[in-house]
């Protein structure tokens, strides 16, 4: 058994993009405009959604804490380096994506397409949301960057890449992943 676990994270680890060297990098390649920007909403203590979840009641899901908020901040931190209108903002419906959106942005747009699928209750959903992703994305023909504030789930169908909270993802319109960057959520 351990030496299975050994075999699948070498795996994952050779087919894993290789991270920004430097903020500098980062900051070369989204100053050339057009890219894809796929966040993972940052730290929001827990796994999945609670029961009694509404979309339209943050008091009913997972939220940033203190270390999530402080990661919002530094997300728009690391992005914001460069001029802010070169940038457009979606995020999930999910509270937690919106804060982070929040904190990191100040303006973003919510996309249904952005929710999460993890829930058996949501993952009828996955097909259609993905479809309307891949779409508007098609459809944007853009010099400015765009911006995903979303889920773990979205991330993963879409770039087969597991990501860690408050993460950003860099690809071109092909979905090529260019760059990796974390965040410090201290």
């Amino acid at each position: 058994m351990k030496l299975i676990k050994i075999v699948i994270f070498l795996l994952i680890t050779f087919n894993t993009p290789i991270k920004a060297n430097s903020s500098n990098d980062l900051q070369r390649i989204l100053n050339e405009g057009g890219k894809l920007i796929f966040i993972r909403h940052a730290y929001a203590p827990g796994k999945g959604d609670p029961e009694n979840f509404d979309i339209m009641n943050c008091a009913t899901q997972r939220n940033l804490n203190k270390s999530g908020i402080v990661q919002s901040k530094n997300i728009g931190k690391v992005l914001l380096k460069s001029n802010e209108e070169h940038y457009k903002v979606l995020s999930s419906e999910w509270c937690r994506c919106k804060q982070t959106a929040e904190y990191a942005f100040k303006n973003y747009v919510t996309k249904s397409f952005l929710n999460s699928f993890f829930r058996q209750k949501f993952a009828d959903n996955k097909s259609k949301q993905i479809k309307e992703l891949k779409k508007y994305i098609k459809k944007w023909d853009e010099k400015k960057n765009l911006i995903f504030v979303t889920h773990y789930v979205v991330i993963l169908e879409i770039l087969n890449l597991p990501v860690s909270s408050g993460e950003i993802v860099v690809t071109d319109k092909n979905f090529n992943v260019l760059v990796r960057q974390t965040t410090e959520s201290k």
